[in-house]
């Protein structure tokens, strides 16, 4: 891995001073710094995915917010024009088509409330002829229904002696008819 010397795996002995005692495989303190700077590389590239993850992220939301930031400028041109036409030709348009029949809808408006306050007219004048036809025959009925009361007495006492009158005729012509059969009876 690095240069100078053999090489043992890590944990064995190696001789101080030849080949055939084993030393310490870490060598001087500058090549063990280098090996664990190593084993830190190949830690990070194979374990670590933070930076890999962060660049994937940072390009996701680059490439996302200019999607979006595309997708909003679309949608405010296409409002934009639409405002733009709106009120370039719809609202003259509009406008225009108000102004024309807004004085006929007026004007069968007003036809319309003077139709109904005539009819109104009509229908309480109606109501007041009836009131005054009902009233005066009201009138009419309690004045006749008050001769009507005033002559029953009369009537009573005409009736009264009619009656009498036509007892004493009855009376009369029983008495006689007694009077024949008595005749009768004696045969």
């Amino acid at each position: 891995m690095s240069g100078g010397g053999t090489e043992t795996p890590v944990g064995c002995e190696a001789a101080p001073g030849g080949g055939s005692k084993k030393r310490d495989s870490l060598g001087t303190a500058g090549s063990a710094h280098l090996i664990i700077k190593d084993l830190g590389e190949i830690h990070s590239r194979l374990l670590d995915h933070r930076p890999v993850i962060q660049g994937e992220t940072r390009y996701f939301v680059k490439e996302f917010e200019e999607k979006r930031g595309l997708r909003e400028m679309r949608v405010l041109e296409n409002l934009k024009n639409m405002i733009h036409e709106t009120n370039e030709h719809t609202l003259p348009k509009c406008r225009d088509t108000m102004r024309d029949n807004l004085s006929q809808v007026l004007q069968r408006l007003q036809a319309a409330n003077d139709s109904v306050c005539r009819l109104q007219q009509r229908e309480q004048e109606r109501k007041k002829i009836h009131s005054d036809h009902l009233v005066a025959s009201e009138k009419q009925h309690t004045l006749q229904w008050d001769d009507f009361m005033k002559q029953q007495p009369n009537k009573r006492a005409e009736v009264d002696e009619e009656h009498r009158k036509a007892m004493g005729r009855l009376k009369a012509q029983y008495a006689e008819m007694e009077k024949d059969l008595a005749k009768f009876s004696t045969f």
